[in-house]
Protein backbone atom coordinates (compact mmCIF):
# COMPACT_ATOMS: atom_id res chain seq x y z
CA UNK A 1 0.00 0.00 0.00
CA UNK A 2 2.93 2.40 0.58
CA UNK A 3 4.48 1.35 -2.25
CA UNK A 4 1.50 2.33 -4.14
CA UNK A 5 0.83 5.84 -2.69
CA UNK A 6 4.35 6.40 -3.54
CA UNK A 7 4.45 6.24 -7.01
CA UNK A 8 1.42 8.02 -7.10
CA UNK A 9 0.84 11.37 -6.27
CA UNK A 10 -2.89 11.63 -6.37
CA UNK A 11 -3.18 8.30 -4.24
CA UNK A 12 -0.71 9.88 -2.00
CA UNK A 13 -2.35 12.91 -1.81
CA UNK A 14 -5.86 10.79 -0.94
CA UNK A 15 -4.10 8.52 1.55
CA UNK A 16 -2.66 11.46 3.30
CA UNK A 17 -6.18 13.06 3.33
CA UNK A 18 -7.54 9.73 4.60
CA UNK A 19 -5.07 9.30 7.18
CA UNK A 20 -5.43 13.30 8.72
CA UNK A 21 -8.66 12.71 9.62
CA UNK A 22 -8.19 10.61 12.81
CA UNK A 23 -6.09 13.20 14.87
CA UNK A 24 -3.30 11.45 17.34
CA UNK A 25 -1.48 12.69 20.41
CA UNK A 26 1.01 14.61 18.34
CA UNK A 27 -1.45 16.46 16.38
CA UNK A 28 -2.20 18.53 19.40
CA UNK A 29 0.11 21.18 20.85
CA UNK A 30 1.13 22.56 17.90
CA UNK A 31 -1.42 25.19 16.88
CA UNK A 32 -0.93 29.27 17.02
CA UNK A 33 -2.46 30.79 19.99
CA UNK A 34 -4.87 32.62 18.06
CA UNK A 35 -6.46 29.00 16.95
CA UNK A 36 -5.87 27.68 20.49
CA UNK A 37 -8.12 31.02 21.42
CA UNK A 38 -10.69 29.70 18.65
CA UNK A 39 -11.04 26.88 20.25
CA UNK A 40 -11.55 27.38 23.77
CA UNK A 41 -14.27 30.16 22.57
CA UNK A 42 -16.11 27.58 21.04
CA UNK A 43 -16.12 25.17 23.91
CA UNK A 44 -17.24 28.01 25.98
CA UNK A 45 -20.05 28.42 23.35
CA UNK A 46 -20.65 25.31 23.01
CA UNK A 47 -21.25 24.54 26.68
CA UNK A 48 -23.21 28.22 27.22
CA UNK A 49 -25.28 27.95 24.01
CA UNK A 50 -25.94 24.26 24.98
CA UNK A 51 -27.39 25.34 28.43
CA UNK A 52 -30.10 27.92 26.75
CA UNK A 53 -31.09 25.70 24.64
CA UNK A 54 -31.18 22.52 26.90
CA UNK A 55 -33.45 24.32 29.41
CA UNK A 56 -35.87 25.79 26.13
CA UNK A 57 -35.73 21.96 25.02
CA UNK A 58 -36.44 20.19 28.60
CA UNK A 59 -39.80 22.33 28.71
CA UNK A 60 -40.76 22.00 25.26
CA UNK A 61 -40.13 17.91 25.58
CA UNK A 62 -41.98 17.69 29.33
CA UNK A 63 -45.03 20.25 27.42
CA UNK A 64 -45.17 17.84 24.74
CA UNK A 65 -45.15 14.62 26.44
CA UNK A 66 -47.95 16.23 29.36
CA UNK A 67 -49.93 17.22 25.99
CA UNK A 68 -49.24 21.22 26.61
CA UNK A 69 -48.01 23.61 24.59
CA UNK A 70 -45.02 24.66 26.71
CA UNK A 71 -43.24 27.85 25.69
CA UNK A 72 -44.05 29.42 22.45
CA UNK A 73 -44.87 33.10 23.52
CA UNK A 74 -41.47 34.82 23.69
CA UNK A 75 -39.78 34.96 20.64
CA UNK A 76 -40.16 32.07 17.97
CA UNK A 77 -41.40 28.85 19.49
CA UNK A 78 -40.78 30.05 22.77
CA UNK A 79 -36.77 30.61 21.99
CA UNK A 80 -36.33 33.61 24.05
CA UNK A 81 -38.03 32.42 27.29
CA UNK A 82 -34.70 30.90 28.66
CA UNK A 83 -32.73 34.15 28.28
CA UNK A 84 -35.87 36.25 29.44
CA UNK A 85 -35.75 33.77 33.14
CA UNK A 86 -32.15 34.98 32.72
CA UNK A 87 -32.40 38.31 32.97
CA UNK A 88 -35.29 38.41 35.25
CA UNK A 89 -33.26 36.14 37.95
CA UNK A 90 -30.09 38.52 37.98
CA UNK A 91 -31.96 41.31 38.33
CA UNK A 92 -33.65 39.79 41.68
CA UNK A 93 -32.59 40.47 45.03
CA UNK A 94 -29.43 39.14 45.89
CA UNK A 95 -29.83 37.80 49.81
CA UNK A 96 -27.16 37.04 51.70
CA UNK A 97 -27.91 34.86 54.94
CA UNK A 98 -26.62 35.91 58.41
CA UNK A 99 -24.87 32.73 59.78
CA UNK A 100 -23.06 31.88 56.34
CA UNK A 101 -19.57 31.94 55.52
CA UNK A 102 -19.52 35.22 53.10
CA UNK A 103 -15.93 34.15 51.33
CA UNK A 104 -17.30 30.16 50.55
CA UNK A 105 -21.09 31.29 49.89
CA UNK A 106 -20.46 33.71 47.30
CA UNK A 107 -17.87 31.22 45.32
CA UNK A 108 -19.17 28.06 45.95
CA UNK A 109 -21.49 28.32 42.70
CA UNK A 110 -18.90 28.91 40.26
CA UNK A 111 -16.88 25.83 41.53
CA UNK A 112 -19.33 23.51 39.65
CA UNK A 113 -19.63 25.58 36.16
CA UNK A 114 -16.20 26.11 35.60
CA UNK A 115 -15.38 21.94 35.87
CA UNK A 116 -18.02 21.14 33.86
CA UNK A 117 -16.97 23.50 31.15
CA UNK A 118 -13.63 22.16 31.95
CA UNK A 119 -14.19 18.86 31.27
CA UNK A 120 -15.54 19.65 27.55
CA UNK A 121 -12.03 20.93 26.72
CA UNK A 122 -11.29 16.93 26.07
CA UNK A 123 -14.33 16.45 24.57
CA UNK A 124 -13.62 15.87 20.56
CA UNK A 125 -16.19 17.64 18.17
CA UNK A 126 -15.02 16.77 14.49
CA UNK A 127 -11.65 14.88 13.07
CA UNK A 128 -8.71 17.35 11.17
CA UNK A 129 -10.01 19.71 9.69
CA UNK A 130 -8.65 23.27 8.08
CA UNK A 131 -9.57 26.63 9.89
CA UNK A 132 -7.40 29.58 8.11
CA UNK A 133 -5.22 27.58 6.28
CA UNK A 134 -4.51 25.14 9.69
CA UNK A 135 -4.45 21.57 9.71
CA UNK A 136 -5.55 21.18 13.29
CA UNK A 137 -8.74 18.34 15.51
CA UNK A 138 -11.61 19.70 16.20
CA UNK A 139 -10.75 19.33 19.99
CA UNK A 140 -8.95 22.03 22.53
CA UNK A 141 -6.38 19.15 23.79
CA UNK A 142 -6.18 15.71 24.61
CA UNK A 143 -3.82 13.77 26.73
CA UNK A 144 -3.45 10.29 27.53
CA UNK A 145 -5.37 10.61 30.21
CA UNK A 146 -7.72 12.73 29.10
CA UNK A 147 -10.74 10.39 30.15
CA UNK A 148 -9.65 10.54 33.75
CA UNK A 149 -9.86 14.16 33.39
CA UNK A 150 -13.80 13.68 32.81
CA UNK A 151 -14.39 12.14 35.59
CA UNK A 152 -11.78 14.22 37.72
CA UNK A 153 -14.12 17.48 36.82
CA UNK A 154 -16.98 15.63 37.75
CA UNK A 155 -15.87 14.75 40.56
CA UNK A 156 -14.38 17.68 41.54
CA UNK A 157 -18.07 19.77 40.64
CA UNK A 158 -19.50 18.31 43.56
CA UNK A 159 -17.20 20.22 46.01
CA UNK A 160 -19.08 23.66 44.75
CA UNK A 161 -22.32 21.60 46.06
CA UNK A 162 -21.16 20.63 49.39
CA UNK A 163 -18.96 23.79 50.45
CA UNK A 164 -22.33 26.03 49.28
CA UNK A 165 -24.85 23.45 51.13
CA UNK A 166 -21.87 23.88 53.90
CA UNK A 167 -21.40 27.50 53.83
CA UNK A 168 -25.40 28.36 54.30
CA UNK A 169 -25.70 28.21 57.56
CA UNK A 170 -28.94 26.36 57.32
CA UNK A 171 -30.28 22.56 57.72
CA UNK A 172 -31.86 21.78 54.51
CA UNK A 173 -28.79 23.31 52.79
CA UNK A 174 -26.13 20.68 54.93
CA UNK A 175 -28.64 17.77 54.20
CA UNK A 176 -28.70 18.47 50.71
CA UNK A 177 -24.60 18.56 50.51
CA UNK A 178 -24.43 15.79 51.63
CA UNK A 179 -26.63 13.73 50.23
CA UNK A 180 -24.55 15.16 46.93
CA UNK A 181 -21.03 13.89 48.59
CA UNK A 182 -22.61 10.48 49.57
CA UNK A 183 -24.03 10.30 45.95
CA UNK A 184 -21.16 11.04 43.93
CA UNK A 185 -19.02 8.70 45.66
CA UNK A 186 -21.31 5.63 45.03
CA UNK A 187 -21.94 6.29 41.69
CA UNK A 188 -18.65 7.40 40.82
CA UNK A 189 -17.42 3.98 41.52
CA UNK A 190 -19.73 2.36 39.32
CA UNK A 191 -18.62 5.25 36.19
CA UNK A 192 -15.06 4.35 36.72
CA UNK A 193 -15.60 0.26 36.65
CA UNK A 194 -17.63 1.00 33.70
CA UNK A 195 -14.70 3.00 31.45
CA UNK A 196 -12.49 0.22 32.46
CA UNK A 197 -14.22 -2.10 30.06
CA UNK A 198 -13.79 0.73 27.33
CA UNK A 199 -9.92 1.10 28.24
CA UNK A 200 -9.37 -2.86 27.64
CA UNK A 201 -10.97 -2.90 24.33
CA UNK A 202 -9.58 0.80 22.71
CA UNK A 203 -6.37 -0.02 24.76
CA UNK A 204 -5.64 3.53 25.62
CA UNK A 205 -7.92 6.81 28.19
CA UNK A 206 -6.98 9.36 25.11
CA UNK A 207 -10.40 10.31 23.90
CA UNK A 208 -9.57 11.36 20.17
CA UNK A 209 -7.90 7.41 20.26
CA UNK A 210 -10.99 6.45 21.73
CA UNK A 211 -12.93 7.38 18.80
CA UNK A 212 -10.58 6.04 16.45
CA UNK A 213 -10.76 2.45 17.72
CA UNK A 214 -14.52 2.80 17.05
CA UNK A 215 -13.98 3.20 13.61
CA UNK A 216 -16.88 0.61 11.63
CA UNK A 217 -15.48 -2.64 9.95
CA UNK A 218 -13.06 -3.55 11.91
CA UNK A 219 -13.20 -7.52 13.18
CA UNK A 220 -15.12 -8.00 16.94
CA UNK A 221 -12.37 -8.52 18.85
CA UNK A 222 -13.95 -8.52 22.43
CA UNK A 223 -12.34 -11.76 24.02
CA UNK A 224 -9.36 -11.59 21.37
CA UNK A 225 -11.04 -13.24 19.22
CA UNK A 226 -11.64 -12.20 15.37
CA UNK A 227 -13.49 -14.54 12.68
CA UNK A 228 -13.50 -13.02 9.54
CA UNK A 229 -17.56 -13.38 9.32
CA UNK A 230 -17.47 -10.88 12.75
CA UNK A 231 -18.09 -7.41 11.42
CA UNK A 232 -19.41 -4.89 13.95
CA UNK A 233 -20.42 -0.98 13.17
CA UNK A 234 -17.78 0.02 15.60
CA UNK A 235 -19.66 1.81 18.43
CA UNK A 236 -19.18 0.21 22.25
CA UNK A 237 -22.28 0.77 23.22
CA UNK A 238 -23.37 -2.60 21.21
CA UNK A 239 -19.97 -4.44 21.84
CA UNK A 240 -20.06 -3.35 25.50
CA UNK A 241 -23.87 -3.15 25.89
CA UNK A 242 -23.65 -3.64 30.32
CA UNK A 243 -20.82 -0.81 30.36
CA UNK A 244 -22.74 1.61 28.71
CA UNK A 245 -26.50 0.62 30.49
CA UNK A 246 -24.94 1.16 33.72
CA UNK A 247 -22.18 4.84 32.66
CA UNK A 248 -25.72 6.00 31.47
CA UNK A 249 -27.14 5.06 34.84
CA UNK A 250 -24.43 6.88 36.98
CA UNK A 251 -24.19 9.72 34.71
CA UNK A 252 -27.89 10.54 35.77
CA UNK A 253 -26.63 10.03 39.56
CA UNK A 254 -23.47 12.26 38.73
CA UNK A 255 -25.50 15.01 37.26
CA UNK A 256 -28.16 14.82 39.78
CA UNK A 257 -30.88 14.31 37.49
CA UNK A 258 -34.05 13.07 38.01
CA UNK A 259 -34.75 10.53 39.37
CA UNK A 260 -31.57 10.52 41.48
CA UNK A 261 -31.92 14.58 42.01
CA UNK A 262 -31.85 13.96 46.04
CA UNK A 263 -29.41 16.60 46.97
CA UNK A 264 -32.37 19.12 45.62
CA UNK A 265 -35.30 17.09 46.52
CA UNK A 266 -38.08 20.09 46.86
CA UNK A 267 -40.44 17.47 48.83
CA UNK A 268 -38.12 16.89 51.56
CA UNK A 269 -35.54 19.39 51.19
CA UNK A 270 -37.29 22.59 49.86
CA UNK A 271 -34.46 22.67 47.49
CA UNK A 272 -31.17 21.34 49.21
CA UNK A 273 -28.51 22.77 48.84
CA UNK A 274 -29.63 25.67 46.70
CA UNK A 275 -32.11 26.84 49.50
CA UNK A 276 -30.21 29.80 50.47
CA UNK A 277 -29.41 31.04 46.72
CA UNK A 278 -31.16 33.58 44.90
CA UNK A 279 -30.48 35.89 42.30
CA UNK A 280 -26.86 34.93 39.51
CA UNK A 281 -25.50 32.67 42.05
CA UNK A 282 -29.04 30.67 42.11
CA UNK A 283 -28.50 30.56 38.19
CA UNK A 284 -24.97 29.77 38.20
CA UNK A 285 -26.00 26.45 39.88
CA UNK A 286 -28.69 25.72 37.43
CA UNK A 287 -25.82 26.48 34.76
CA UNK A 288 -23.77 24.43 35.82
CA UNK A 289 -26.58 21.41 36.57
CA UNK A 290 -27.01 21.74 32.73
CA UNK A 291 -23.46 21.95 31.20
CA UNK A 292 -22.86 18.97 33.48
CA UNK A 293 -25.70 16.82 31.46
CA UNK A 294 -24.60 18.46 28.45
CA UNK A 295 -20.77 17.41 29.13
CA UNK A 296 -21.52 13.39 30.40
CA UNK A 297 -23.85 13.40 27.06
CA UNK A 298 -20.80 14.18 25.36
CA UNK A 299 -18.65 12.30 27.36
CA UNK A 300 -21.26 9.19 26.55
CA UNK A 301 -21.38 9.92 22.82
CA UNK A 302 -17.42 9.81 22.93
CA UNK A 303 -17.06 7.14 24.76
CA UNK A 304 -20.11 4.43 23.48
CA UNK A 305 -21.52 5.73 20.17
CA UNK A 306 -18.46 6.09 18.08
CA UNK A 307 -18.00 10.14 18.94
CA UNK A 308 -18.19 12.40 15.72
CA UNK A 309 -18.09 9.15 13.15
CA UNK A 310 -21.26 9.36 11.11
CA UNK A 311 -24.06 6.16 11.94
CA UNK A 312 -24.79 3.50 9.73
CA UNK A 313 -25.96 3.68 6.95
CA UNK A 314 -24.78 7.38 6.51
CA UNK A 315 -21.11 5.95 7.14
CA UNK A 316 -21.35 4.27 3.82
CA UNK A 317 -20.51 8.16 1.90
CA UNK A 318 -16.78 8.40 1.80
CA UNK A 319 -17.27 11.79 2.59
CA UNK A 320 -19.80 11.14 5.91
CA UNK A 321 -16.57 11.38 8.26
CA UNK A 322 -14.62 13.86 6.44
CA UNK A 323 -14.32 17.88 6.48
CA UNK A 324 -16.91 19.45 8.93
CA UNK A 325 -19.87 17.35 8.67
CA UNK A 326 -18.41 15.43 11.27
CA UNK A 327 -19.11 18.02 13.93
CA UNK A 328 -23.45 17.52 12.97
CA UNK A 329 -23.35 13.79 13.69
CA UNK A 330 -21.74 14.57 17.04
CA UNK A 331 -24.45 17.47 17.34
CA UNK A 332 -27.29 14.98 16.72
CA UNK A 333 -25.67 12.14 18.84
CA UNK A 334 -25.61 14.73 21.67
CA UNK A 335 -29.15 16.13 21.47
CA UNK A 336 -30.61 12.23 21.53
CA UNK A 337 -28.59 11.84 24.32
CA UNK A 338 -30.07 15.24 26.32
CA UNK A 339 -33.05 13.51 25.30
CA UNK A 340 -32.96 10.71 27.08
CA UNK A 341 -32.29 12.62 29.90
CA UNK A 342 -35.13 14.74 29.64
CA UNK A 343 -37.15 11.62 28.50
CA UNK A 344 -36.42 9.95 31.98
CA UNK A 345 -36.78 13.02 34.09
CA UNK A 346 -40.70 12.81 32.64
CA UNK A 347 -41.43 9.56 33.32
CA UNK A 348 -39.94 8.29 36.48
CA UNK A 349 -40.23 9.18 39.77
CA UNK A 350 -37.72 10.29 42.21
CA UNK A 351 -36.29 7.27 44.53
CA UNK A 352 -36.20 7.14 48.19
CA UNK A 353 -32.86 8.34 49.54
CA UNK A 354 -32.42 4.33 50.42
CA UNK A 355 -33.29 2.56 47.10
CA UNK A 356 -30.93 5.00 45.50
CA UNK A 357 -28.16 3.80 47.80
CA UNK A 358 -28.49 0.29 47.67
CA UNK A 359 -28.96 0.19 43.95
CA UNK A 360 -26.14 2.02 43.62
CA UNK A 361 -24.18 -0.40 46.20
CA UNK A 362 -25.92 -3.55 45.97
CA UNK A 363 -26.34 -3.53 42.12
CA UNK A 364 -24.49 -1.71 39.95
CA UNK A 365 -21.42 -2.22 41.40
CA UNK A 366 -21.54 -6.37 42.01
CA UNK A 367 -22.97 -5.96 38.09
CA UNK A 368 -19.81 -4.11 36.98
CA UNK A 369 -17.83 -6.45 38.54
CA UNK A 370 -19.40 -9.53 37.34
CA UNK A 371 -18.71 -7.93 33.65
CA UNK A 372 -15.45 -6.84 34.01
CA UNK A 373 -14.54 -10.32 35.10
CA UNK A 374 -16.26 -11.63 32.45
CA UNK A 375 -14.44 -9.23 29.82
CA UNK A 376 -10.92 -9.49 31.55
CA UNK A 377 -10.92 -13.77 31.67
CA UNK A 378 -12.76 -13.99 28.63
CA UNK A 379 -9.68 -11.42 26.87
CA UNK A 380 -7.19 -14.00 28.59
CA UNK A 381 -9.12 -16.98 27.12
CA UNK A 382 -9.28 -16.38 23.65
CA UNK A 383 -6.70 -14.04 23.46
CA UNK A 384 -3.48 -15.45 24.87
CA UNK A 385 -1.19 -17.74 23.86
CA UNK A 386 -2.86 -20.93 25.69
CA UNK A 387 -3.42 -24.36 24.71
CA UNK A 388 -6.89 -25.59 24.18
CA UNK A 389 -7.12 -27.67 27.86
CA UNK A 390 -6.28 -24.37 29.70
CA UNK A 391 -8.38 -22.04 27.65
CA UNK A 392 -11.71 -24.83 28.26
CA UNK A 393 -10.43 -24.62 31.80
CA UNK A 394 -10.52 -20.95 32.44
CA UNK A 395 -13.94 -20.56 30.82
CA UNK A 396 -15.52 -23.57 32.92
CA UNK A 397 -13.75 -21.74 36.28
CA UNK A 398 -15.74 -18.67 35.01
CA UNK A 399 -19.04 -20.41 34.17
CA UNK A 400 -18.79 -22.24 38.01
CA UNK A 401 -18.17 -18.74 39.77
CA UNK A 402 -20.82 -17.32 37.70
CA UNK A 403 -23.15 -20.09 38.85
CA UNK A 404 -22.37 -19.88 42.53
CA UNK A 405 -22.84 -16.15 42.85
CA UNK A 406 -26.56 -16.91 41.23
CA UNK A 407 -27.03 -19.63 43.49
CA UNK A 408 -25.53 -17.97 47.02
CA UNK A 409 -27.00 -14.77 46.14
CA UNK A 410 -29.43 -14.00 49.17
CA UNK A 411 -32.83 -14.16 48.28
CA UNK A 412 -34.34 -10.96 49.38
CA UNK A 413 -38.50 -11.47 50.23
CA UNK A 414 -40.71 -7.80 48.71
CA UNK A 415 -41.92 -6.05 51.67
CA UNK A 416 -45.30 -6.54 50.56
CA UNK A 417 -44.95 -10.44 50.80
CA UNK A 418 -44.30 -10.27 54.34
CA UNK A 419 -46.57 -10.28 57.26
CA UNK A 420 -46.54 -7.34 59.91
CA UNK A 421 -44.96 -9.52 62.59
CA UNK A 422 -41.59 -10.33 60.12
CA UNK A 423 -41.62 -6.72 58.89
CA UNK A 424 -40.96 -6.35 62.88
CA UNK A 425 -38.46 -9.05 63.49
CA UNK A 426 -36.81 -7.13 60.46
CA UNK A 427 -36.26 -4.15 61.51
CA UNK A 428 -32.42 -3.54 62.76
CA UNK A 429 -32.16 -2.95 66.58
CA UNK A 430 -32.25 0.46 67.90
CA UNK A 431 -33.68 1.83 64.63
CA UNK A 432 -36.90 4.29 64.67
CA UNK A 433 -40.38 2.92 65.45
CA UNK A 434 -42.33 2.43 62.27
CA UNK A 435 -46.16 1.63 62.50
CA UNK A 436 -47.63 -1.46 60.98
CA UNK A 437 -49.47 -1.57 57.39
CA UNK A 438 -52.35 -2.40 58.92
CA UNK A 439 -52.65 0.19 61.47
CA UNK A 440 -56.10 1.88 60.87
CA UNK A 441 -55.55 5.24 62.22
CA UNK A 442 -58.71 6.63 64.00
CA UNK A 443 -60.43 9.98 62.84
CA UNK A 444 -59.02 13.03 64.86
CA UNK A 445 -61.20 14.86 67.79
CA UNK A 446 -61.44 17.62 65.77
CA UNK A 447 -63.18 15.52 62.72
CA UNK A 448 -65.76 13.58 65.62
CA UNK A 449 -67.05 17.07 66.45
CA UNK A 450 -67.61 17.79 63.05
CA UNK A 451 -69.35 14.75 62.19
CA UNK A 452 -71.39 15.69 65.80
CA UNK A 453 -72.18 18.98 64.90
CA UNK A 454 -73.70 17.90 61.62
CA UNK A 455 -75.81 14.59 62.55
CA UNK A 456 -79.08 14.72 62.75
CA UNK A 457 -80.79 14.48 66.41
CA UNK A 458 -81.92 11.27 67.17
CA UNK A 459 -78.60 9.44 66.10
CA UNK A 460 -76.70 11.25 68.75
CA UNK A 461 -75.99 10.39 72.39
CA UNK A 462 -77.95 11.49 75.35
CA UNK A 463 -74.71 14.08 75.74
CA UNK A 464 -75.47 15.20 71.65
CA UNK A 465 -71.88 13.99 70.48
CA UNK A 466 -72.60 10.50 69.15
CA UNK A 467 -70.95 8.94 72.82
CA UNK A 468 -72.86 8.34 75.75
CA UNK A 469 -72.31 10.42 78.63
CA UNK A 470 -70.97 13.55 76.95
CA UNK A 471 -72.50 17.02 76.33
CA UNK A 472 -72.75 19.26 72.79
CA UNK A 473 -69.36 20.08 72.88
CA UNK A 474 -67.89 16.54 73.08
CA UNK A 475 -66.32 17.13 76.23
CA UNK A 476 -67.43 14.83 79.05
CA UNK A 477 -70.67 15.55 81.58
Amino acid sequence: MLAQLAQSPALLAQGSALLAQDPTLEDFGRDPWWLILIKVVFAFIFGAAGTVLGVWFERRVVARMAVRPGLNQTGPFGLLQTLADGIKGMLKEDVLPRASDKVVFFFAPTIPAIFALTALSVIPFGPVVSIFGHQTPLQVTDVPVAVLVILACSSVGVYGIVLGGWASGSTYPLLGGLRSSAQVISYEVAMGLSIVAVFMVSGTMSTSQIVAAQAGGQPLSIFGWSPSWAYWPGWYALLLLPSFVIFVIAAFGETNRAPFDLPEAESELVAGYMTEYSSIKFLLYMLSEYVAMLGMSAATVTLFLGGWRAPWPISLWDGANSGWWPLLWFLIKVVLMLFLFVWVRATLPRLRYDQFMRFGWKVLLPVNLAWILLLAGGRVAFGGDLESGERWLIIGGMAVTILLIGLLWPARVPEKHRSVAEQVAARPAGSFPVPPIDLVVPPSPRARRVVAERAPANVLGPGGSGEPGSDTDGKEA
